[in-house]
């Protein structure tokens, strides 16, 4: 039984015990004041009919007694005759028995008419009836007799009474259930069924039992559940296909409210910025971007009203990649306003694809200016005649070896690139120490660090470490990056290597004391040809590969490289290592 039939069962048996109750009442007081008057109006004739008696025989006749004795045992009553003073002249029964004083009777004979008194305490009622006789009180003829025949009457007025409301409130009740069953189960179930409708459970159906207005209910109800069913499951569909295009085209897409609020942000967004929904859902645009040129676009939307596509050139951790934004007003049918939508390309691959030759050429060209100058110079002098001094043809056959060997290596770095980003290239994987490994990095370059005069450390656990991947590729990978940490730490200043052995990762952190690298460098630095001190980097032999190529061997480790760093502070480089290598 639900809420509905309880309050509804509950208010019909509450009116029905109040009206019962009420008519109980109503009919008890009603018969106690029809039999009390009776009994008022018999004892009263009863005394009236003594005292007439009595007039005619009169008290001094000698058989007044035996009269006054056939009375009370007819009337049922006891006759008590008083004289003027209140003193008792008769009392056919003991006169212990009579309780009237003298002051109540004094006190109701002041009416000189016929008086009714009850005594609880005895028990009795009485009717006293004065008679006089020339104006004057004669005597007082009082009859008495007992009430509790009409307690009696009393409470078997009460039985019956409660007797018959109780099998009126029973059947009431059994009919009242019955016709309320019959009523609200249709209108429970439609009530259900329109609940589970509001849940969603478009598949909920009601019985249509009667052709009444409570069948009309459940029909109707059923038709709007199927009507809701079949708009759901349209909508649904539409909005599937919607979600996996939107979720699945590639591009990252946003949706800002009029408002200003981000109301929509796919997969392909959240994995180009590696942020989560909960950063952007339900935020302010400039709370939620990072980057002050996207914000800019879309307040040049907000504020014009048109169309806007750009090319943006955004830094994202430790790269930065291009992206063509297109950006759209939303207008509703009536010109009204609902937001603006924003698409995202990566077109950073195509960039490097467009700009890849051009790169290749200025950079090559500019790294082999010098050496190939260097060598040409150096050659027609030596053919001018510089051959004839030893002196001087050896100092310039050592130029012209060392410009070689400069030439030598960043043919070789390029090389590697190459070899490196072709897609079929793959590592010789194997276990190995990575405190065995580093122990042959720090003895290679300790020689360098003595020269500079710069302190090189390695810390490590006690244990052996293991990873699995290539010994040759991670050798070049810390060959490079401790080197460039001694190319730009100053004298007297420290580069540490520390081993932190996790579970299931191994991290090899490279810092220095060095010149740093600023902030809006750091995402740079592994572009090739990228070098943060371009004069000193060149100075020191450098072909500013180094970085590319410790990058892309890291990844085909399934690697991770991150830098902190601050200027004029020194810079930390930390590569993260799953211990458990998968290979694609």
């Amino acid at each position: 039984m639900n809420r509905f039939r309880s309050r509804l069962l509950f208010a019909l048996i509450t009116l029905i015990i109040v009206v019962l109750v009420g008519l109980g009442l109503i009919l008890g007081q009603i018969f106690n004041s029809f039999y009390m008057n009776s009994f008022k109006e018999r004892i009263e004739r009863d005394a009236r009919l003594t005292n007439l008696f009595i007039s005619e025989e009169g008290l001094s006749t000698l058989d007044i007694n035996v009269l006054l004795e056939d009375l009370s045992e007819t009337f049922k009553s006891n006759i008590t005759i008083l004289s003027p003073e209140g003193k008792i002249t008769y009392h056919s029964g003991d006169q212990s028995d009579f309780a009237l004083s003298k002051e109540s009777i004094e006190k109701h004979m002041e009416k000189k008419k016929g008086f009714h008194i009850t005594d609880a305490e005895e028990e009795l009622a009485y009717y006293g009836l004065p008679i006089f006789e020339n104006g004057e009180l004669k005597e007082i003829v009082v009859l008495s007799a007992p009430i509790d025949s009409l307690k009696k009457v009393n409470q078997q007025i009460w039985a019956l009474l409660v007797a018959s409301l109780g099998l009126a409130f029973v059947v009431i009740l059994l009919l009242g259930v019955r016709i309320t069953a019959q009523y609200t189960r249709p209108i429970e179930s439609a009530t259900k069924v329109a609940m589970e409708l509001a849940k969603g459970n478009y598949k909920a159906r009601t019985y249509e039992d009667h052709l009444d207005e409570t069948g009309m209910l459940s029909q109707s109800i059923n038709i709007l559940a199927r009507n809701l069913q079949d708009m759901s499951r349209a909508q649904e569909m539409q909005q599937d296909r919607l979600q996996t295009l939107i979720e699945n085209m590639g591009s990252g897409l946003i949706l800002i409210d009029g408002r200003g609020y981000i109301n929509l942000v796919n997969r392909g967004y959240k994995e180009l910025f590696e942020v989560e929904s909960g950063d952007f859902l339900y935020h302010l645009y400039y709370d939620a971007f990072k980057h002050k040129e996207v914000i800019d676009v879309v307040e040049e939307i907000f504020m014009t009203e048109v169309k806007v596509r750009k090319q943006l050139h955004l830094p994202l951790k430790i790269e930065r990649r291009h992206f063509e934004v297109y950006g759209a007003p939303i207008i509703g049918t009536n010109d009204e306003w609902k937001g603006i939508v924003l698409v995202f390309h990566d077109i950073t691959e195509l960039k490097k694809l467009e700009q890849m030759r051009k790169d290749f050429v200025a950079n090559v060209s500019h790294e082999l200016k010098t050496p190939i100058t260097s060598i040409k110079g150096f050659s027609e002098t030596l053919l001018d005649g510089a051959l004839s001094d030893r002196q001087t043809a050896e100092y310039f056959l050592a130029i012209i070896l060392k410009e070689s060997d400069r030439l030598q290596s960043l043919i070789q770095d390029l090389l590697d690139l190459s070899k490196i980003e072709q897609q079929g290239f793959k590592l010789s994987i194997q276990p190995c120490d990575v405190v065995e490994m580093l122990n042959e990095i720090i003895f290679m370059l300790k020689c360098k660090a003595e020269e500079k005069e710069v302190e090189l450390l390695l810390a490590t656990p006690d244990e052996e470490v293991y990873i699995l991947g290539d010994l040759n590729r991670l050798k070049q990978v810390f060959i490079n990056l401790v080197n460039n940490a001694l190319t730009y730490t100053p004298k007297g200043g420290k580069v540490r290597v520390v081993v932190d052995d996790k579970d299931d990762s191994a991290n090899i952190i490279v810092n220095d004391t060095g010149i740093g690298i600023s902030e809006e460098e750091i995402p740079r630095i592994f572009e090739r040809f990228y070098r943060v001190d371009k004069a000193r980097g060149r100075n020191s032999g450098g072909t500013g590969l180094g970085l590319a190529i410790v990058k892309h061997l890291i990844e085909a480790h399934k690697g991770h490289i991150s830098v902190t760093s601050k200027v004029g502070q020194g810079t930390t480089f930390t590569v993260k290592f799953n211990k458990n290598y998968i290979e694609k």
